[in-house]
């Protein structure tokens, strides 16, 4: 039996023996207790409810979670929160935006929020806007968030030296580091340093094999040095099908015109399913040739 069933049932044999005969103070005591005790189970079911719908869920189910949520019970801060991550989650950011905004301005938004509010409007690239929000957040915060905020802040005037430290300080911060391996190697790239890029992708993969966006830069990255084989990590059918794809792009704009209409043409055998964007490339290409 479980704690909150145990409880449950703990409740009701005092609710019976009460119509039975009065209750002594102990057993009143115990009353109010078990009442008490099982209101905080139920709260930490639910605190535990939403770091799981916030964590493990589909971002997707988890907005309509904190949406409906939300609707019962308006003024609840955590649900509010919950509603706004999880629509930063599913990379709707301009949904999210709306909300942070309103956590802003009734000044119920604490540094975690500031930060998250500051990645959205990063990610929707109005950095002057996540500059001026970042500078908001305390300096005694010290997470991973928090300095790829700074690195990515700095990748966009090039200030070069900085973004590297803030993203080696955000590797330093996590256990994890696959996703600040895969932005710095991005970082990397911009500057054209594609080999010191792959390797970042490399390591982010090693850290996470299955982050696809680090297996694509990987391969866009070997692809901008003229190298077009994929590079040897595990990809579903689809992957490898994207991934061929978006390196015969890259050896299209780079005047390898024959190594690009192969490249589409695998992707095409590869796709699980019909390929609209390489058979377009490649029927263009063909009629090139053709005339």
């Amino acid at each position: 039996m479980t704690p909150m069933n145990h409880l449950a049932v703990l409740a009701s044999l005092i609710l019976l023996t009460a119509c039975a005969q009065p209750q002594t103070s102990e057993q009143q005591a115990n009353a109010k207790e078990a009442e008490r005790t099982s209101g905080a189970v139920n709260v930490i079911d639910a605190v535990n409810l939403n770091e799981l719908m916030l964590t493990v869920s589909n971002p997707e189910d988890a907005v309509v979670y904190f949406r409906n949520s939300l609707k019962q019970n308006p003024d609840r801060i955590d649900l509010k929160r919950g509603y706004a991550l999880s629509l930063a989650r599913s990379r709707r950011h301009g949904d999210a935006i709306l909300v942070f905004e309103e956590f802003v301005a009734t000044g119920q938004a604490d540094d975690a929020i500031q930060l998250e509010y500051t990645h959205s409007l990063a990610r929707l690239q109005r950095w002057d806007d996540a500059g001026a929000q970042l500078a908001l957040v305390s300096p005694a915060l010290e997470t991973p968030r928090r300095y790829l905020m700074v690195a990515m802040l700095a990748d966009q005037p090039s200030e070069w030296t900085k973004a590297d430290k803030a993203y080696e300080r955000a590797r330093r911060l996590t256990s994890n580091p696959a996703n600040i391996l895969n932005n710095w190697g991005v970082s990397r790239m911009s500057r054209k340093e594609y080999e010191a890029a792959a390797k970042l992708f490399e390591e982010s993969l090693a850290h996470n094999p299955r982050l696809f966006n680090a297996k694509n830069n990987l391969a866009v990255s070997r692809a901008l040095q003229g190298e077009y084989r994929l590079p040897l990590v595990s990809l579903s059918e689809e992957e490898r099908a994207t991934l061929l794809h978006n390196v015969g792009v890259i050896a299209l704009r780079r005047g390898d015109t024959s190594q690009a209409k192969g490249l589409f043409t695998v992707a095409l055998e590869a796709h699980p399913r019909f390929y609209p964007a390489a058979a377009e490339k490649l029927a263009a290409l063909e009629a090139i040739v053709e005339n």
